[in-house]
């Protein structure tokens, strides 16, 4: 068997494709820096033919008492019995989850950023010393690869987008690695996006290689090797269903490429987030939002992704995400991230429409850890301001007491000026000038005078005027501005009427609100003012001298 990376391809096509370690035809550019490449052939290995494989793989074995180094603490997590959820579920099957979090590096991905490095060299790409790794990524790859680069000597950068948790960007810059942030809205082939400028830092910088999580064979062979052997083990072979997010698909597929060569008839679950267009069919991806779960979900079919190993999706949304993350805390202890949430959720979901009962077994795959988010969906305040608070949750969560000095204040108390405002059709090179006239460097955007429409930032339109993307004199602030949807939960709407307690817990996940209101008729939401922390500080100084 002679392979060029698709290893997650069967049954393999007669004709002629895009090889995709051919730089020309993949329009990432990324994996033909990595590993070695033969432009005319395909993989013709799979599991049971008689062709030799020609691809490394490892044996999954039990952890020695002393270990060379933390690397060696990869892999063999525990497997946890879902009890209280379970119950409370109305569940009668066996739920178990693979908490992943207990990677040397606390995720799921610590397997993979080991295993590329340690293909790589194989390979001779990467020498430590010399050369520099670079990534785009989520946050957790990255943690896994700096924590290999920090072993192992190299120098590591990793960009990833703006809505990716502080502690992922604190823990990177602990172990040593470089960061660049980019926005989370770009496109993932928009030159300002993750991918984009890791793409270009790697023509930039010497002696650079890209691992590329998205192509890299041994992403999906890392599970097949070893995270499919410890669940087979640890189940003793028996393996009904099997649930899992999906980002760049190497979990999923290399798991579930492994579980089905054991348990033909193991159910494969696949869980997307809603604004992702990872599920299929493509009817199930009806909706165009953004979401605030990390780590699983794209704009695009990532190469490592096989969904033809996948029996059904289950689309997710944050709040179901973010209070089932809270349960296993709360009922379980245990100490998940986020998409943790999501994919229990869906393995609920999924077993109620499978009908699974006593006997069979179901496996939710847990990809890291609370440490990732312990200012996000952990804090009540953000949960409150984000909109993905439940009944239950307020019963169990009381609304913390306020500070006394607010006595029933509201936002009309703060005496605020008239909003500055811009209108959707204005160039942005006259936002830009309004924004230096008056000192900000965010804008409401409006229409037909004062109806809300989004937000344009400054370094929104930095970020596009410098990659080429907008045109200072024509581009219309339309086309850069942060759309506000309501019923998205991606605005809070604050008015006059809104306490000031209320404004402060805002204020603990962001600098500004919008002021808005109703308009009678029509309920459309117009701008009244802008209020930022100064507005607030300004308003208790003039109290205490009361």
């Amino acid at each position: 068997g002679r392979c060029v990376g698709k290893w997650l391809t069967f049954p393999l096509p007669n004709k002629r494709l895009a090889r995709f370690f051919d730089s020309s035809l993949d329009p990432l550019q990324l994996i033909t820096h990595t590993m070695p490449i033969e432009k005319e052939n395909n993989c013709t290995w799979q599991p049971g033919t008689s062709l030799n494989d020609p691809h490394h793989h490892e044996q999954s074995l039990p952890e020695p008492p002393i270990l060379d180094t933390i690397l060696d603490h990869i892999g063999n997590t525990p497997m946890v019995r879902v009890n209280k959820i379970a119950k409370s579920e109305g569940i009668k099957c066996e739920l178990l989850a693979k908490c992943e979090y207990f990677n040397a590096g606390g995720s799921v991905k610590d397997r993979i950023g080991r295993r590329m490095v340690e293909e790589a060299e194989k390979a001779g790409t990467i020498t430590p010393g010399v050369s520099t790794i670079i990534e785009p990524t989520s946050g957790n790859t990255g943690i896994g690869l700096a924590l290999a680069a920090a072993v192992k000597g190299y120098r590591a950068i990793i960009t990833l987008p703006e809505k990716m948790s502080q502690e992922k960007v604190d823990v990177l810059k602990a172990l040593g690695a470089e960061i660049i942030r980019t926005p989370t809205e770009a496109a993932w082939d928009a030159p300002e996006s993750h991918i984009g400028v890791a793409r270009r830092l790697q023509k930039e910088i010497p002696n650079s290689v890209i691992l590329n999580q998205y192509d890299n064979p041994y992403n999906p062979i890392a599970h097949y090797d070893t995270t499919a052997e410890e669940i087979l083990r640890q189940c003793g072979g028996k393996v009904d269903m099997f649930v899992a997010g999906a980002g760049t698909g190497g979990t999923i597929t290399g798991v579930a490429k492994k579980l089905k060569e054991k348990c033909p008839n193991v159910i494969i679950i696949g869980v997307d987030p809603h604004g992702s267009i990872l599920a299929e069919p493509a009817t199930l991806n009806t909706t165009n939002e953004t979401y605030k779960v990390e780590g699983i979900g794209y704009d695009f079919i990532p190469k490592a992704l096989d969904r033809r190993l996948v029996d059904g999706w289950i689309k997710s949304s944050d709040k179901e995400s973010f209070l089932m993350a809270r349960r296993l805390i709360r009922e379980e202890g245990i100490l998940c991230g986020g998409s943790s949430g999501t994919a229990m959720w869906a393995a609920i979901q999924a077993i109620k429409q499978h009908g699974l009962g006593e006997g069979k077994r179901v496996v939710v795959l847990l990809p890291d850890s609370v440490r990732n988010y312990m200012t996000k969906f952990l804090n009540d305040d953000w949960m409150r301001s984000n909109g993905f608070t439940d009944e239950k949750f307020e019963k169990e969560t009381p609304e913390r007491k306020d500070k006394e000095q607010y006595k029933g204040a509201t936002v009309g108390d703060l005496g605020l000026k008239l909003a500055v405002t811009v209108d959707v059709a204005t160039p942005i090179d006259q936002a830009i000038a309004i924004m230096q006239t008056h000192g900000f460097d965010q804008l409401p955007v409006v229409s037909h005078g004062t109806r809300l429409r989004g937000l344009v930032t400054l370094g929104h339109i930095l970020s596009r005027i410098s990659s080429g993307r907008a045109t200072p004199s024509t581009t219309p602030v339309s086309e850069l501005m942060f759309h506000f949807q309501t019923e998205k939960h991606s605005f809070q709407e604050i008015t006059v009427e809104t306490p000031i307690d209320t404004l402060t817990r805002f204020f603990e996940t962001n600098s500004s609100a919008v002021i808005t209101e109703r308009e009678k008729i029509t309920g459309e939401l117009r701008v009244k003012h802008v209020v930022t922390k100064v507005d607030l500080l300004a308003y208790l100084v003039k109290g205490s001298k009361a």
